[in-house]
Order: C-alpha cells, then structure tokens, then sequence
C-alpha cells in the first residue's frame, strides 16, 4: 500500500513536470535540448538533480537586462514616449523631462518603476548636436541596445534616415514611430475638413513610408501612435513588432514592462509570469520546507511570498502603479481599489495571508499527501519534497490567477472597456 502511494505520488510529481515543461516549450525559457536534459535528470535522479539548472536559469532570468534606445530629433515626443512606456505622466516622480526643446543631451537612462532590469534610454536628436553622423554613432554606442525607436513628429527627416540606414549596420531591430498623431487630426477637424480618419491615417502612414524608401531604406514599417493615448492608432501593432523580435526572455521581459492598457495585455503578462511557476515549485522541493501556519502541508513560503509580490508587481496592482494608472485615466485610486476581489492586494503578503485564503486547489492535495506520511513515516521525506513541489505549483497558480482576475477588473475600472 505504501509502495503504491510513494508511486502515485511520484507519477503526479512527474505528470505535474511534464506539463509544466510541455506548456513551457512553446515559448520556454529554456531550449528544446534543455527541457530534453532536464526530464530525462528528474527520472534518474528526481527533483534533486535538477536544481542546479533550474536555479541558473532563474538566475539568468532575474540577472537579464533590455535596454531600448528612443531617439529623434527635437520635440518629437521622445520623453513623452518613455513616459508612457513605463506606465507614467511628466509630472510624477521618476518621469523623463518632457520640453519642446532639446533637454537631452547625453543618452539618459530611465528604469522602469516595478522591473528595474528594463530601461529606456533617452537620446539626443541627431540634429540637436553639432557633431558628424559617424561621431554621433560613436558617441550614442548604439550596439549596447537591444532595439532601437525612431521618432519622429512631422516627417522623418534626412538625418533619420541616414541614421537609420547606420544603426542597422550596428543594432537587429529598430522602428520608426510617427508621434502626436492625435494632434495632427485634431487639426483637420479644427480647420473643418470632411475627412475619414482611416484614409487619413492611411495616407500619412504611405507618406512617411515613400520618404524613407526613397533616402535607401527598402521596407521600413512606420507605427503612428499618441503618447497620451495608448489604446488608439498603431501602438498595439508596434508592441507586436517588439514582441516578436527579442529574445523569449527579453520578449517576457517586455510585454511585463507594458503598462495595463486593455485586458489583452494583462492576459499576456499572465501567460508569461506561468511560465516560472514550475521551476520555483522545482526549487521549493528541494531548497527546504518552510510550513505555512496553520497547514500540516509544507511548502518553501519564501519563494511563494517572493513570487507573489512580484507578479503585484507585474500585473500593475501595487499601490504606485494603481497611483499611476489613476492619473492616465483620471479616477480615483479608491475607484480602482474597490473592484480588487483578492486579499492579496492592499497589504502586506504573510503566511498568515496565505493561509487564510484557503484555497481549493492546495487543499485538495493536502488529505492523499498527509495520509501517505502518517502510514509510512520512514518515507516521508520523499513525500514532504514532493507535496512542497505541489504545493507551491498550485498556491502561485491560484494566486496568480486570482491577480490577473483583479487586474482586469481594474482596467475595466480604468478605462470602462476591454480593449
């Protein structure tokens, strides 16, 4: 009897592993050869044998940085761009100085508030400094940034495009953005032209693009966007360019650095905080239990605190980010609040949180676990490392479900629609 339990146990171990790593694989951190080397580690030497990899690619993930260079000439909305990437306005602590004229003239960096890891750089224009194209070059380093943003807020000039046909020799990815699109049509309707937005925006966006066809630029792609709202024009498509062409962790690194515009975004951001969910339940196994109170079941409570926190982080919901979110969508952070469902937001994170929350899905595992270390106490280690790799895969998943739950009921709060 005891030896069908440790294998039951065991089997719903390895099943959780499998899927986890099987659900990782279709944009996983790890390679293909690295999943192959991890599952066939766990079946000859168990959860033990896989730490060392596990905890060096949690380590390369929290250790990994992106760097996004935004450059253009003045006035064209640089600041302001940054600004709005990072989920804030000109006014509030931390924001990029936002000036009509020039006011960078050295490349600025500017973290973001919640991954510091993330930073956006503010370039001088290359028309601001009275300097050569290849010293400019020289200067900017442009081979330190993993893409590059072109802005422009009229048309892209003669210094962008030959910048732009140079960063390419140095840099993979670089886009050209046209700003204050907002602006440009409120115009039109001022001056009571009839016109259709659509065409309108159509034919802007041909023009940028001949123009810089013509300076030897073969198929640049423009993005018309406005800094000062997000949900309109092509700033959904320029995040799907960025998206797709980082690296899987850089690409998980971006889309957790976007602000919470719609509730597509906070979809992606679940999907990519999963992802890590089954390699700190790996670690929770064999780190050491630290029991929950109140719990017979342990788990490492470290690692669950820590995790938890960070998708708060993540998901926009802790205070200076519902702060921030309020502003750009003028209500009231209580507002915000009140359509927050978990007890995960509005305080500090605790065993006795945790505890309290009861959840199904980890009390579930609890009664078959506990059972099997009553009967067959000479094998409960085997059980206790097992149960903690259970019991932190189910407390984050709940957790981050339950978040992600909260996170789209506060943008809908926010902005009164999903998309």
């Amino acid at each position: 009897m005891g030896g069908a339990s440790s294998r039951d146990q065991e089997a719903e171990t390895s099943y959780h592993l499998e899927n986890a790593t099987a659900e990782s694989s279709n944009s996983s951190f790890f390679t293909d050869e690295e999943l192959t080397k991890l599952k066939s580690d766990y079946e000859s030497g168990g959860v033990e044998k896989v730490k060392t990899v596990v905890q060096q690619k949690i380590t390369e993930l929290d250790n990994t940085e992106l760097n996004v260079a935004v450059t253009g000439g003045s006035g064209a909305g640089k600041s302001s761009f940054i600004n709005a990437m990072r989920g804030l306005q000109f006014n509030d602590e931390g924001a990029a100085e936002v000036g009509n004229i020039e006011t960078t003239m050295e490349p600025t960096g500017y973290k973001h508030p919640n991954l510091p890891n993330v930073c956006f750089w503010d370039l001088p224009g290359i028309g601001s400094l009275e300097m050569p194209l290849n010293k400019y070059l020289k200067e900017m380093k442009f081979n330190k940034y993993d893409f590059v943003v072109i802005i422009s807020a009229c048309r892209f000039t003669e210094n962008d495009s030959k910048l732009a046909k140079e960063i390419k020799r140095l840099v993979k990815n670089f886009y050209f953005v046209r700003s204050k699109i907002d602006n440009d049509l409120d115009s039109n309707r001022k001056g009571g032209k009839q016109f259709n937005e659509e065409e309108e925006l159509k034919k802007i966006r041909n023009d940028c693009v001949s123009k810089l066809q013509r300076t030897g630029i073969p198929s640049p792609r423009v993005f018309l966007i406005s800094n000062f709202d997000l949900n309109l024009y092509d700033f959904s498509l320029l995040n799907k360019a960025l998206e797709d062409d980082p690296t899987n962790i850089m690409k998980n690194m971006y889309i957790l650095a976007l602000p919470n515009l719609n509730s597509e975004i906070v979809e992606k951001k679940r999907k990519e905080l999963r992802k890590r969910i089954w390699m700190l339940a790996i670690l929770s196994g064999v780190i050491g239990v630290v029991p929950v109170p109140g719990v017979s079941l342990g788990c490492d409570i470290r690692i669950v605190i820590g995790e938890i926190v960070r998708f708060q982080q993540c998901l926009g919901l802790n205070d200076s980010s519902l702060q921030s979110l309020a502003k750009r969508a003028g209500k009231s952070v209580e507002d915000l609040k009140a359509v927050v469902t978990t007890p995960l937001v509005g305080g500090e994170i605790t065993p006795d949180v945790i505890n309290r929350l009861a959840w199904g899905a980890a009390a579930e595992t609890v009664p078959t676990i506990e059972l099997a270390v009553w009967l067959i106490p000479v094998i409960g280690p085997i059980f206790v490392a097992a149960s903690s790799f259970l019991m932190t895969y189910k407390l984050l998943s709940g957790a981050l479900d339950d978040l992600t739950e909260s996170a789209q009921k506060v943008v809908m709060a926010a902005f009164g629609t999903e998309k």
